[in-house]
C-alpha cells in the first residue's frame, strides 16, 4: 500500500468503522492540487449513518488530527481532504525511482500466479494486414503490464493453420504452381494461387469438390497435402517473424488450430457425456437459447469441426498444460458473440475456471481518406505501414536534425513507436482513425512527443554531466508545478495496476502523455541547470527520475526510449 494512503487508512479506520480495504479502494486524488494530496468520498459512511455526506466530511474533519507525513485535512464538499508534507514525499518518491530505476513501476502482484494470453492470431497463407496490427501490439502491451506485476506470462499465437482453405490452396498450387520456385515461393504467390482458384471456381464449381476432397485427405494424414501444408505454414511463418521482429513482438509458442484436431473429438465425447449435445438439421450443436445465445455448432452435418470446436479444446489443454489463473483471448469486437458462447459451454461442462477467461475485445482501424497506398492490392498490409512510418520520420530526421547519429535506428523505433502509440492510446473498444499527420506530430499526444521528451531529458542530463545522486535538499522542490510532477511521478505503479485490471494499454500512454505535460510545465517555468549548485542538484534528480518514468512506462507497451533525437 502507498506509504502515504496507509497514513491516511489509519486516520480514518480509527474514526470509523471501515475495514483498511474499504477505505483504500475509495481513496481519490483530487483534480486539482489546491484541493490537497488524497481525497476520501464519504458516500459510502452516508449510507451506514444515514447523514449526509457533506455533515460527515465536516465532522471527521473535527476529529481528525494531521499526524506526519499528514500536514493538513479540510472538508471540501462532501471529501475529507488531506495534505501531505512535500518534501518528505518528494524524498519518497524520488528516492524509490531512483534506487528501483528499469524496474520502478513494477511489484510481486501476480507473484506465483499464470496468465495465458492469445493475441494476433492471423491465417496462414495471407499477408500480415494492419487489421493484425491492434491483437499484436494490444496483446504485446497486455502481456508486458501483467509481467510487470509479476505474472508468468504465457503468450500464445494462436495460428489459423486448418480449414477447408487449405484444400483450395492444395488444388491451385497443384494446378498452377511452379515446382521449379517451390522454394522461393513467398505469401505474395500463395495469396495469387488463392485468388486464381476462386476466380477457375467461378467458371468450373467442380474445383470446390476436389478442394473438399483435398482437405479431407489433408484431415486423414494423406503425406502429399501434410507436405504441402507445412511448405504453406513456413512460408507464412517467415513472413510473420520478420514483421513480429519489427515491431518487437513475441510468443511463447505458436500453437495453431491444427494442433488441437487430435483431441477435438475427446472435447466433443466430454460434451456429449454432460449431456451438452444434440443433433439440430443433421449438425451436432449445444443449445444456448436458454442463455439467450444462438446454438454453439461442434461439428456441421458433413461431420467437419467448426472454431468453436477447436477454441473449446484449446481451452481444456491450456487449463491442463499451464494451469493458469487467468486466459485472455486479445480479438476484435465483432467476435464478442463467439467467446460468450465458448465461455457458456466451458462453464456448462462443470469448468469453474471458465469464469477467469476473458475476452479482450477491440475497434477498428480506419484511416482518414479512407485508403492507404499499397504495393499488393486492396489491403492494406501492415508492413507497408511500418515501412511508410519509417521513411516518413527519416525525412523529417534529416530536414530537423540531419547530423543525428544513428539515424536509421532512430527512425526504426520513432516510426514504428509512433504506431504503436497511435494503436494503443485510444481506448482499445473504440474504432481508431489513422491519419499520419497526427501521428508522427512531434508536439502533439503522440509516440514521437513522448520519444521527444525522453531525449530532451537524457540531453540535459548529458549537459549536467555529473553523477545524479539523491543527496539534495528536498525542501528545494516544493512549488507547485514542481510538486505537480513528482505526484504524476509516484502514480505510475497504481497506473500499472489499473491497466492490468482493465486491460486498457490506454491508460499508460494517457499517463505518459501527462507526465510530459507537466514535466513541460516544470521545465518552461524553472531553470534546471541553474547558478545554484544545491537547486540544480535537486532539479536534475527530478529530470533524471522522470525520464526513468517515461522509459519505463514506454518499454512496457513495447516501445524503445531514444537518448537522441
Amino acid at each position: 500500500m502507498d506509504y502515504f494512503i496507509k497514513s491516511i487508512v489509519s486516520l480514518l479506520k480509527e474514526k470509523t468503522d471501515l475495514r483498511e480495504d474499504e477505505i483504500e479502494k475509495r481513496i481519490e486524488i483530487p483534480p486539482v492540487l489546491k484541493m490537497g494530496d488524497y481525497a476520501f468520498p464519504c458516500y459510502t459512511l452516508s449510507k451506514i449513518l444515514k447523514k449526509p455526506p457533506n455533515s460527515i466530511a465536516e465532522e471527521l474533519t473535527k476529529i481528525l488530527h494531521p499526524v506526519s507525513p499528514i500536514t493538513g485535512i479540510r472538508a471540501i464538499g462532501p471529501y475529507v481532504n488531506f495534505f501531505v508534507d512535500r518534501s518528505i514525499f518528494s524524498e519518497r518518491a524520488l528516492k524509490k525511482i531512483h534506487e528501483e530505476k528499469d524496474s520502478y513501476g513494477s511489484d510481486d502482484t501476480g507473484s506465483g500466479k499464470t496468465i495465458v494470453i492469445d493475441y494476433s492470431s492471423p491465417n496462414i497463407a495471407k499477408h500480415l494486414a494492419v487489421h493484425h496490427l491492434r491483437s499484436a501490439v494490444i496483446g504485446n502491451a497486455i502481456y508486458h503490464i501483467y509481467k510487470a506485476l509479476g505474472y508468468s506470462c504465457v503468450g500464445i499465437n494462436h495460428l489459423g493453420d486448418w480449414g477447408t482453405q487449405f484444400g483450395q490452396l492444395i488444388v491451385a498450387y497443384r494446378r498452377w504452381g511452379d515446382e521449379s520456385t517451390r522454394k522461393t515461393y513467398t505469401v505474395t504467390d500463395l495469396n495469387s494461387l488463392y485468388v486464381k482458384f476462386h476466380q477457375e471456381a467461378e467458371k468450373n464449381p467442380a474445383l470446390e469438390d476436389e478442394a473438399r476432397e483435398w482437405f479431407k485427405k489433408l484431415e486423414a494424414g494423406d503425406p502429399e497435402a501434410r507436405t504441402l501444408w507445412q511448405h504453406f505454414k513456413d512460408i507464412s511463418l517467415k513472413e510473420f517473424q520478420k514483421l513480429y521482429d519489427m515491431l518487437e513482438v513475441h510468443f511463447d509458442a505458436y500453437i495453431g488450430e491444427s494442433f488441437y484436431n487430435t483431441m477435438v473429438e475427446d472435447t466433443i465425447r466430454r460434451i456429449k457425456e454432460k449431456g451438452l449435445a444434440k443433433i439440430s438439421e443433421e449438425a451436432l450443436i449445444v443449445d444456448l437459447e436458454p442463455y439467450n445465445m444462438p446454438p454453439c455448432l461442434l461439428r456441421k452435418k458433413d461431420d467437419a469441426t467448426l472454431y468453436a470446436t477447436r477454441d473449446i479444446a484449446a481451452a481444456e489443454y491450456r487449463m491442463r498444460t499451464y494451469n493458469f489463473d487467468k486466459m485472455t483471448y486479445v480479438v476484435g469486437s465483432e467476435q464478442k458473440l463467439h467467446f460468450k458462447q465458448i465461455f457458456k459451454v466451458l462453464e456448462l461442462m462443470g469448468y469453474d475456471w471458465a469464469s477467469r477467461c476473458v475476452h479482450i475485445d477491440f475497434g477498428l482501424m480506419k484511416f482518414k481518406d479512407g485508403k492507404m497506398s499499397t504495393r499488393k492490392g486492396k489491403v492494406v498490409l501492415l508492413e507497408d505501414l511500418l515501412i511508410e512510418a519509417i521513411e516518413r520520420i527519416r525525412k523529417i530526421i534529416e530536414e530537423k536534425n540531419p547530423l543525428l547519429e544513428d539515424k536509421d535506428a532512430v527512425a526504426k523505433e520513432v516510426g514504428i513507436g509512433a504506431i504503436i502509440f497511435a494503436d494503443l492510446s485510444t481506448k482499445r473498444n473504440k474504432d481508431i482513425v489513422f491519419d499520419w499527420d497526427t501521428v508522427l506530430n512531434f508536439e502533439g499526444e503522440t509516440g514521437p512527443y513522448v520519444q521527444y521528451t525522453h531525449a530532451r531529458l537524457c540531453s540535459i542530463l548529458r549537459k549536467y554531466n555529473q553523477p545524479v545522486t539523491g543527496e539534495v535538499n528536498y525542501e528545494l522542490l516544493k512549488e507547485d508545478e514542481t510538486f505537480r510532477l513528482i505526484k504524476n511521478l509516484w502514480q505510475f505503479p497504481s497506473v500499472i495496476q489499473r491497466a492490468a485490471e482493465s486491460y486498457e494499454p490506454s491508460l499508460l500512454c494517457n499517463y505518459l502523455i501527462d507526465v510530459c505535460g507537466n514535466l513541460n510545465r516544470f521545465y518552461n517555468t524553472y531553470r534546471v541547470l541553474s547558478d545554484v549548485e544545491e537547486l540544480t542538484k535537486a532539479r536534475v534528480f527530478l529530470v533524471d527520475a522522470t525520464r526513468q518514468v517515461i522509459k519505463n512506462g514506454l518499454n512496457i507497451i513495447g516501445i524503445h526510449s531514444p537518448d537522441r533525437m
